[in-house]
């Protein structure tokens, strides 16, 4: 039996005329106009959704959530898929040939299909400089210009010393173009151009400094455009690089009529007719058009790109999964408010199909206008989202992420999903259904089961490492939470049960009122405990996970640093032979990628590391020797490996590892010795001229210096200061490599946390309001018998403490349950969570919570209700 209305012709009423009308033709249309049966699941979808605005307020609310930050994160996403390195020294080139920076690792997986893993490089694979002839010659090319660069300190000048700069020859300054703004190009070895910002002026003189040691007093003969560089000849920028028949690039310009297109397919086949391939790894070398050609110069914007558009589709994953969740409880609390109306429809004849229909019509109605507005909103907060990115300079300058015109109309396609999202989640709000049944087994078991899958995946991260350890804890966070609102009643009733006890005892009146309630109404308090639990849980591991790793690679830092002061602008070299000095250690930081498989597939890993002078190592900076001599550094073709890295790859002193060095070059090195402090220092640990070999700019970062017993710290620091381009540091910073996800990802956590945090604190709100909305009714019959309003708001206060100690609690046991799992494996320490952060979310919650339930109810605690 179903609900069926017709449009029915009036009938007159008995005696209302003499003699009924004359018969007559009915025309068609009327006919059919009167036997058409009104719609009954859009008649009450329409009348409910009237009737009933208050209670899909917080589905509205839920869903413009949703839909702006799942907006925001998609034009994120796809404005990085966009991105592209800025084309800076190159502009005026129409085609630039360069290494590839970028290197790959094929790896059969586990099914049988071989996959490819790719991670870029962060130093300069050169060419041949013959390259350079054999283009110029190719058919279309008006010219072929070599570019080359060295890192240089610049001395002197009337305005700055002791400046950082890079080297360039002349003859490339065409490719921007620069041109002069005053005086003549160099012509000899000892003249030089300089950028006009750069400080010296024309016809100075001034002291350049390379990092292989080579030195050269520079007569300045003009200035151009550009920023920080100083214009040389070829032949003094390879004599201050310290190396020749090598170039950085080679760009090219067309002749007029020669299209960009024309000229790659012309330039690719003459590289690979003459077999060019660069120096570094032997790889065949790239042709730029466009805006790849940035990839020449800036080589930190793919990275950085390809990290951001992991991290950022992860945030959006998991506000999709969080949504499911909270869109879910907030559809199924409204629907539960409507219970006796919905008996009643079902009492008259309507099926549970109509009601379900119907609801989702409402869901869809309301979920519409709420996600086309969260997208009128994403806008705004993708700006947001991209202007805090680059204040915490998760951006590097070099990467450009444009936003065309087409690109904001795609948020119509995340507003679609937030509202397919809503709609889908009715029929698991059980609308429709005889009422309320109490939860059956199977809710029972999957809610156990996905608590098993949480607690399995926090096992499993603790057999693992890096990236796929951190997976495993989101996975494991996600899954237990998802269990934990399927278990919402139980949880309730558990939970209630404890507190009950002190409710009765101490509570009064108000205090057994609390607890009378909380036994009978197990689903109710169960349906506001699981969003409190969703905020605790996923803030928890979000901000202690990385809280975790900083914390015990600070403490790494702190212990291992031994020095007393450090210099930057010179080298170890030039400092020891100040009289007082007694270690100087330099200190290089670069990259290597680490290939191999992880959960069956294909990685190649990017990892920082360090080069380090060994020679008294152990006295400026300690690394925690744990097998093996960091002497040992000092032969060729040697490593340190931390000593987790050195327990998953099974190494030991005089094993050996295969690395890719920064520049693309594989080695196979011995290892030398196994450090403790990996988590400062990196996994793997170099010598200064071992790494230096693969290094673009190999000049020290900084130089720990530590004075002779007995010698005056004053003078030999002011000794240092004397040496050109030196700068001292008499309070040195621990030295930390930072991952290059580590800094992108405590900026993007704070944004998911906080995004996240937005929603789950507007469902805990709405979902608390709702259910002391519809116990108006309960509580006007509790004034009617006696109840002072004074008790009924202590009696809802207690209620609202108990929801938010139990939420707290049980989220951070769901938290607590990976978060244990991950600081064993990765940091080898408890879990670490800074009290400001504990403290704050706490009292979000519970001002949260306290709003929800308490000011709802100050409408119905005025008067007493006949």
């Amino acid at each position: 039996m179903s609900i069926r209305a017709t449009v029915n012709t009036p009938v007159p009423a008995p005696g209302s005329a003499d003699r009924p009308p004359a018969p007559g033709p009915v025309p068609a249309r009327s006919r059919r106009r009167a036997r058409k049966p009104v719609d009954a699941v859009r008649l009450l979808a329409r009348r409910s959704l009237r009737a009933h605005r208050k209670a899909w307020a917080p589905v509205f609310a839920a869903v413009v959530l949703t839909s702006a930050l799942l907006g925001a994160t998609g034009l994120t996403v796809g404005s990085a898929a966009l991105g592209h390195a800025r084309v800076d020294r190159y502009a005026a080139a129409d085609l630039v040939v360069a290494g590839d920076h970028g290197t790959s690792h094929t790896a059969q997986e586990f099914g049988g299909q071989r996959t490819t893993a790719r991670a870029a490089l962060t130093e300069r694979v050169r060419l041949p400089e013959r390259t350079a002839g054999l283009l110029g010659a190719v058919e279309g090319v008006r010219a072929a210009v070599p570019d080359s660069s060295v890192a240089l300190t610049l001395t002197g000048g009337a305005r700055k010393t002791g400046v950082p700069a890079e080297g360039r020859p002349w003859a490339a300054a065409v490719l921007a173009p620069h041109t002069l703004r005053d005086g003549r190009a160099p012509r000899t070895a000892d003249e030089a151009v300089v950028s006009a910002g750069l400080g010296p002026r024309t016809g100075e003189r001034v002291t350049v400094r390379a990092a292989g040691g080579h030195t050269r007093t520079l007569r300045i003969t003009g200035t151009a455009g550009g920023t920080g560089t100083v214009w040389l000849t070829a032949a003094e920028t390879r004599r201050l690089a310290g190396r020749s028949g090598a170039v950085d690039a080679i760009g090219i310009t067309a002749e007029p009529g020669v299209t960009a297109a024309a000229l790659h397919t012309r330039v690719r086949a003459a590289l690979e007719r003459a077999d060019i391939r660069d120096l570094a790894a032997g790889q065949a070398p790239r042709v730029l058009t466009g805006n790849g050609r940035g990839l020449a110069e800036h080589l930190a914007a793919a990275p950085a790109r390809d990290g951001l558009i992991g991290m950022l589709a992860s945030v959006g994953g998991t506000v999709l999964i969080i949504a499911v969740l909270v869109l879910g409880s907030l559809v199924g609390q409204a629907l539960r408010q409507r219970a006796g109306e919905l008996a009643l429809l079902r009492a008259v004849g309507a099926t549970p199909r109509q009601i379900r229909a119907a609801a989702g019509r409402e869901v869809a109605a309301v979920a519409t206008v709420a996600a086309l507005a969260g997208a009128a909103l994403a806008v705004p907060a993708h700006l947001a989202l991209m202007a805090w990115l680059r204040a915490r300079d998760v951006l590097p300058g070099g990467l450009e992420l444009p936003t065309p015109w087409w690109l904001p109309p795609g948020v119509l396609v995340t507003a679609a999903l937030t509202a397919g999202v809503a709609r889908l989640v009715v029929p698991f709000a059980r609308a429709g259904e005889k009422p309320p049944a109490a939860p059956g087994t199977g809710r029972r078991i999957t809610g156990i089961l996905l608590l098993a899958g949480g607690a399995a995946a926090s096992g499993t991260a603790a057999l693992q490492s890096g990236q796929t350890a951190a997976a495993m804890v989101g996975t494991a966070a996600v899954t237990m939470v998802a269990g934990c609102a399927v278990l919402g009643p139980w949880i309730a009733r558990g939970a209630l049960r404890v507190l009950n006890g002190p409710l009765r005892r101490l509570g009064g009146p108000a205090g057994r009122l609390a607890a009378a309630s909380g036994a009978a109404n197990a689903a109710r308090h169960g349906a506001a405990i699981t969003p409190v639990i969703l905020m605790t849980a996923f803030a928890g591991v979000q901000l202690s996970a990385g809280a975790t790793m900083q914390r015990a690679a600070d403490q790494q830092a702190a212990h291992a640093l031994r020095a007393q002061f450090s210099v930057t602008g010179t080298e170890a070299a030039r400092l020891r032979a100040v009289p007082g000095v007694a270690v100087a250690t330099d200190i290089l930081r670069s990259t290597v990628v680490l290939t191999g498989k992880e959960a069956g597939a294909p990685v190649a890993r990017r990892l920082q590391v360090l080069g380090v002078t060994p020679a008294g190592l152990s006295r400026t900076l300690d690394p925690g020797a744990v097998a093996g001599e960091f002497a040992r550094l000092a032969r060729p073709g040697t490593v340190s490996v931390g000593e987790d890295r050195a327990a998953s790859l099974e190494l030991r002193p005089g094993s050996r590892v295969t690395l890719r060095m920064g520049d693309g070059v594989e080695r196979e090195l011995r290892v030398a010795a196994v450090h403790r402090n990996s988590l400062a220092l990196g996994d793997f640990l170099f010598s200064s001229a071992e790494l230096a070999r693969h290094m673009s700019a190999p000049a020290p970062a900084r130089v720990l210096v530590v004075t002779a017993p007995g010698a005056d710290r004053e003078a030999v620091r002011a000794a240092v200061a004397r040496i050109g381009g030196a700068r001292v540091d008499t309070s040195p910073e621990p030295e930390r490599l930072v991952p290059e996800d580590e800094r992108a990802g405590s900026a993007v956590s704070v944004v998911a946390v906080g995004a996240i945090g937005a929603l789950t604190a507007v469902t805990v709100l709405t979902t608390l309001a709702l259910v002391t909305a519809g116990r108006r009714d309960e509580l006007a019959l509790l004034r009617r018998v006696g109840a002072g309003r004074n008790q009924l708001r202590w009696m809802l206060r207690a209620e609202t403490a108990c929801v938010v100690l139990a939420g707290l609690a049980v989220g951070a046991a769901v938290a607590a349950v990976p978060l244990l799992a991950f600081g064993h494996t990765a940091a080898h320490t408890l879990p670490y969570l800074d009290p400001v952060h504990a403290a704050v979310l706490g009292a979000v919650t519970a001002a949260v919570a306290w709003a929800g339930a308490l000011l709802p109810a100050r409408r119905g605690l005025r008067r007493r209700r006949v």
